[in-house]
Formats: structure tokens, sequence, C-alpha cells
């Protein structure tokens, strides 16, 4: 039973190269397209080159630091942790820069043949993502049985995902925002317009922020879900059999082989609605691993029916917070057309509209997330509760295929307007992108649901390893460790806005240099130098994801160190309640702020260039420093303390 998760996960290893391949192979006949798309592919390119030189001595130094006060077991591990989520975000943004063209050639002939292409795409990142975790975990067990060692896996992967998360937010924000307030705003141009110099950067950005930074941030969720139900179950055998350390990995190789037959889906039916296409592929994966997942525990644990449900709760609760972040996010649904009518009367009244709407979107969420804990907790305990967050994530493969279709479909329609491939390619390619949007909503809702349980897991999993049986509230320190963790999110998140501001004004500056100075650009007589807003955006991220990296690894050391434990278990406490609730505010207001305008640039309420469009695109720049910058990186700031809080236990 050992080697069954690593057979599993290099045969899906080996379905991701066979998909990568199908996707290359495909010929490219427009010469501006492809010009255009090496164009993006060396920008991304670029930046991560950038970012891993950054990314490499702060790794070294921490694993030296693992080595000499802790273990060299430990440190190995978190290397090799780095290295995969460094693989799952590069090799899926390979495939997905190499897609976007592709799209947009299938789009030519049907809406359903770009789908198929970017979905495709899509599937490898999230087959290599769930593979290259099972294979690690696999691994790493098979070599040391102890699954306490593998933390060391999950911190490594974690800080490669917060760096991915919180740089690539602010490039792909900046050059966002830049690119819409210059464009959009000041000038009245499409977006995507040729002429506008931030354009290139922006679809560079949607491949190192919502495929890089969305890959490793769903990796390390993915595997520190499954390390903490591990440690669980390691005194749990009498209970739950002698492979109960092993259940999580199975379970979660359940899942894959569940999503990879979800994914026929694409292929067996022939809607022209995407969304509707996709959703059928989500649901029948689901319903694949609540078979798989009812034979396996059956055939393996001696409780198999608490097991059992504990799971299904987890899946159905992420399903349930997909549905609601659709539901508070979609234009088909009244929030978000209520949320278009306030534009109507100015951007001040869209953002509170929206500021309102993520607000009381929070609701639904933290009930699903209570009622599970209550539910796999009342079945099977803590480990229960585990199982319901492997559950949860179990179908990874599939949603992140869908989220990550996004970002490609959006690089398809800009390509189609930046080549001037015609009214009805970008139509198409613009129904794509606009399916692209609600599957990312909810793919952020579906990792914050995923990173409120893992995180409340690893924080009792602290609490137990640093012998603390009760956090009193009665003790100035434990609410001191509260609200300092209450307050993290907030910091953090302000050093993140704050980046994308002065990123995305720098950007501004320098688009509107370039409509002064050359000659003919706006009548679109000369070319715009796309390579100069890539280095701003470049530069700039990198700079400023410092430093809040660095207090999100310092600060609970020394609340640890120099306050105690207790007021680190109240730290973790404070900080994944706040930290929840902001980033399903945030991830919801900015998808609704999008959508509204995509609404409204559909034909509605006096369509582009009204007063109400121009409203509601102020709206979209406020969230998306919201949805694409802060609020995903809340998801891996929770978990990553989390995790050097465990780490450090026995220090403490």
């Amino acid at each position: 039973m050992l080697y069954i998760p690593i057979i599993i996960s290099v045969i899906g290893i080996l379905i991701a190269v066979f998909l990568s391949h199908s996707i290359k192979k495909q010929k490219i006949i427009g010469l501006e397209q492809k010009r255009i798309a090496d164009l993006i592919k060396q920008g991304a390119g670029t930046f991560l080159k950038y970012e891993y030189r950054v990314l490499m001595p702060l790794i070294l130094l921490l694993a030296g630091l693992l080595f000499f006060f802790i273990s060299w077991q430990l440190a190995l591990t978190f290397i090799f942790g780095s290295i995969f989520s460094c693989l799952a975000g590069s090799l899926g943004m390979n495939i997905s820069t190499s897609a976007n063209v592709r799209t947009v050639e299938k789009v030519k002939i049907s809406i359903l043949g770009g789908l198929k292409v970017a979905f495709k795409s899509g599937l490898v990142m999230g087959v290599l993502v769930s593979s290259l975790g099972i294979l690690g975990i696999g691994v790493f067990y098979v070599i040391f049985k102890d699954p306490e060692i593998i933390y060391g896996f999950g911190f490594g992967a974690s800080l490669v995902a917060l760096f991915f998360r919180v740089g690539g937010g602010i490039y792909t924000k900046a050059a966002d925002i830049g690119a819409d307030l210059v464009g959009k705003v000041n000038l009245s141009i499409p977006e995507d317009d040729p002429r506008n110099p931030a354009v290139l950067a922006d679809n560079v950005g949607d491949n190192v922020g919502d495929v890089a930074g969305m890959g490793s941030d769903l990796f390390e969720s993915y595997v520190d879900s499954i390390i903490a139900t591990m440690v669980l179950g390691v005194s749990l055998t009498y209970m739950f059999g002698n492979l109960v350390v092993l259940l999580p990995l199975l379970l979660a190789c359940v899942g894959l082989v569940a999503s990879l037959f979800g994914s026929l889906s694409i292929y067996i039916f022939k809607e022209n609605d995407p969304q509707k296409i996709l959703n059928i592929g989500i649901w029948l994966a689901g319903l694949m691993v609540i078979i798989g997942s009812f034979l396996l525990f059956y055939f393996i644990s001696d409780k198999p029916l608490i097991l059992f449900g504990s799971g299904v709760i987890g899946l159905v609760a992420g399903t349930l917070i997909g549905f609601f972040t659709e539901y508070f996010t979609s234009s088909k649904y009244s929030h978000t057309k209520n949320l278009s009518q306030s534009s109507k009367s100015g951007a001040g009244t869209n953002i509170i509209a929206g500021m309102g709407l993520g607000m009381s979107s929070t609701t639904f969420p933290t009930i699903i997330i209570g009622a599970s804990l209550f539910g796999c907790f009342s079945l099977a305990g803590l480990y229960g509760v585990g199982i319901g967050a492997v559950g949860m994530l179990s179908t990874l493969a599939l949603t992140l295929a869908s989220d990550t279709y996004g970002p490609v479909a959006d690089n398809a329609a800009g390509i189609a307007e930046m080549t001037n491939m015609g009214k009805n390619v970008r139509q198409r390619a613009e129904k794509l992108d606009t399916v692209g949007n609600t599957t990312a909503a909810i793919g952020k809702g579906f990792a914050v649901g995923s990173a409120a349980l893992t995180a409340l897991i690893l924080s009792i999993s602290f609490s137990k390893i640093a012998g603390i049986n009760v956090l009193n509230l009665n003790e100035p320190n434990v609410v001191i460790g509260v609200l300092m963790g209450g307050l993290m999110p907030f910091i953090f998140s302000s050093l993140v806005m704050k980046a994308v501001s002065q990123s995305a004004s720098k950007i501004v500056e320098e688009v509107e240099r370039q409509f002064r100075e050359i000659k003919g650009l706006k009548e679109g007589n000369a070319k715009p130098d796309y390579n100069h807003c890539i280095k701003i955006s470049t530069k700039s991220s990198l700079r400023k994801m410092i430093l809040p990296g660095i207090l999100t690894i310092v600060i609970p050391v020394l609340m640890g160190f120099l306050i105690g434990k207790q007021a680190l278990g109240g730290f973790l406490i404070g900080s994944v309640v706040v930290g929840f609730l902001l980033a399903v505010m945030m991830a919801n207001s900015g998808g609704a702020w999008d959508n509204a305008k995509k609404y409204i640039e559909a034909g509605n309420l006096g369509g582009k260039n009204s007063n109400a469009h121009k409203a509601s695109i102020i709206g979209d720049t406020v969230g998306d420093s919201f949805k694409d910058s802060a609020g995903p990186a809340l998801n891996i700031l929770i978990k990553i303390m989390a995790i050097i809080a465990l780490i450090i236990a026995p220090l403490l």
C-alpha cells in the first residue's frame, strides 16, 4: 500500500506530459499572434527567473537554520517542498503561455474548440500540482516513516507559494490597473488595445499571478492538509486501523483519479455553454470521489462510515462555498447586477456597494466552515476534520484546471484584440474569458475555505505538540496573542495593497509618457515599448514582496520566543479567524466588481464608454488588488504562520 500513491502520482505526471505535448504540437498559423504570444512567454519567464534569484538565498538560509537548530531531515524535506512548489508553478505557467495563442486559433473555428485547448492547459496544471504533492509526501513517508518530518515539505511549499502569490499578485494587478486607468478611463480605448504599452505586461501578469501563483497556493494547501491529517493519525491506529496514517494520501489519490475521469466531460458533451460543461465535469468528479472514498474506507479502515462521512462533509462544504462564491460574484445573480446599477451614480457608490457586498458574502462561508468543523469533529474528532479538509481538496486537479483555464482564455482574448483578428473571434474569446472570471472566483472561494480548515488543523496540532491543553482567555498573554494574530492579516494586506498602488502609479506614468512622447502612437501609426512596462512591473513587484514575506516568517517566531507558547497559540487562532473573513470579503468584492464591469461592457446600462462603465472600471481597479493580490495571499499567510509555529514548537 505504501507504493500505491507513488505509482498513481507518476502516472499522473506522465498524463500531464502527454497533455502538454498534445497542446504544443498544434500549429500556429498567424505570425503576429505567435509574436505576441512569444513576448508574453518571454516576459513571464523573465519574471520567474528574477523571482528565483530572490527566493533561493532565503530558501538556503532557512534550510541552514532548520539543519542546525532542529534536524537535517526537516531541512531536506523543506528544500524538496520548495523545489516541488516551484516546479508546480513554473511548469503550469509554461504550458499556459503556450496554450493562449493556440486557444485563439481554435476560437476562430468554434467556442468549444477554444474551450478544449484552454481547459486542457489548465488540466496539465491541476494534474501536476496534485501528482507532485502526492509524490513528494509519498516518497518521504516511505523514506522516514514519520509524517512529522514531512512538515518541512509543507513549509517549503508554503514559502514558495507566499512569494509567488505576493510577487505575482503585485505584478499582475499593477499592470492591469495601469492599463485600465489610462486606456479605458483617460483615452477611452478598448481593453487589450495594441496601442496601450501596459497591455502586454497585463497579459504576462495573468500567467505569473493567476497561474503560477494560484498553482503554488493550492499546492501548499493540498500538501499541508494531507500531512497534518497523517500526523493526527499516528496515534489513532487503535481506533481506525493500521493504515490510518496512509488514508489521507490514498484519499488524495482517489480524488486525482476522479478528477481525470471528470475532465472527460469536455470531450463527451457538445454544449455551447462552457460554464455548463465545466460544472458537469466537477459534479461528475465529486460523485466519483464519494463512491471511491466509500470503497477506500470500507476496505481499509476499521470505522469506515464515520471517516466516509467526514470526507463527504468536506467535499460538500467546498462545493457549497464555491456555489455561494458564484452567487455573490456572477452577473447571473442579483448581487452583481445591483452592483452594476450602483455604477450609474458614480464610482463612489460602486465602491461602497462592492464593499458591502463583500462583507455580507462572508456569512455563508463562515457558517459552512463552522458546520463542517462541527460535523467532522462529531464523527471522528480532529482526525475527522483533517479527512474533511482532504476531502474538500480531493478534486483539486479538476478545480484548478477550471480555474487556470481563466487566465488562458483572458490571454486569448487579449491576443485577438492586439492582432486585430476581428469582432467575431474577439467576442468568442471574451465569452470564454467571462466564464473564466466566474471559475476564477469559485477557485478563490475554494482556496479560502480549504485554507481555513487546514490552518485550524495546523493550529490545533501546534497546541498538542507544544503541550497546551487549554487557551485561557483570562490569561493576558493569550489575549495579546489573539489581538496580534488578528492584526497580522491587516498589516500584511496593507503592505501588499500599497505595493500594488505604488507599482500601478509607475505604470500609469510610463503609459502616459509613451502616449505623450511617441509620435503617432495614439493614432496607431507607431508601436509602443511593451518591454519597459514589463521591466517596471517586474522590478517593483519583486522588491515590494520581500517585506510582507519576511514579516510572515519572523513575527510567529518572535511571538513564541518572546511572549510564550500560549501567546503563539492565541496568535494562530486570531490570524485564522480574521484572515479567513478578510480573504472571503476581498475575493468576493473583487470578483463582483470585475463581473459588474463586464456586465455593463456586454451592452447593459449604456455599455462601453458610458458613465456607468467608467465608474465600474474604477471599482474594478480597487477589486483587482483585493481579489488577485492581497486576498489570495492571506490564504497562505494563515497557513505558513501555523506551519512555522509547528516547526518551532519543540523548541518552546
